[in-house]
C-alpha cells in the first residue's frame, strides 16, 4: 500500500505544481520545498488534499517545510496517522 501513497503523491505533485515542458523528475527523495517545486500556498494546498484522501485532519504544528520536504518525509508523518 506504501507504494502506492507514494505514487499518488508524486502524481498529484507533477499535476499540481510543475509545468508540462518542466523536464524535472519527482520521486520520493526528491526535495520538493526545499527545491522550489512546492511552495508555502502548495504546502497548504497538498496538506489540504492528503487529509481529504486519507480522512486525517494534520495540526499545523506538523505541517513544518521539513515534513513535507520528500514524499518520504510526507510517508513518514502519514504513518503517525495509521495512513501506510
Amino acid at each position: 500500500m506504501s507504494e502506492e501513497i507514494k505514487k499518488l503523491i508524486i502524481e498529484y505533485v507533477e499535476k499540481e505544481y510543475l509545468e508540462e515542458e518542466d523536464e524535472q523528475d519527482v520521486d520520493e527523495n526528491t526535495p520538493l520545498i526545499s527545491s522550489g517545486i512546492v511552495d508555502s500556498f502548495s504546502m497548504v494546498s497538498l496538506k489540504m488534499f492528503l487529509e481529504k484522501k486519507f480522512d486525517i485532519k494534520i495540526p499545523d504544528e506538523k505541517a513544518t517545510t521539513e515534513a513535507f520536504d520528500s514524499v518520504n518525509n510526507i510517508m513518514e508523518l502519514l504513518k503517525e496517522f495509521n495512513v501506510s
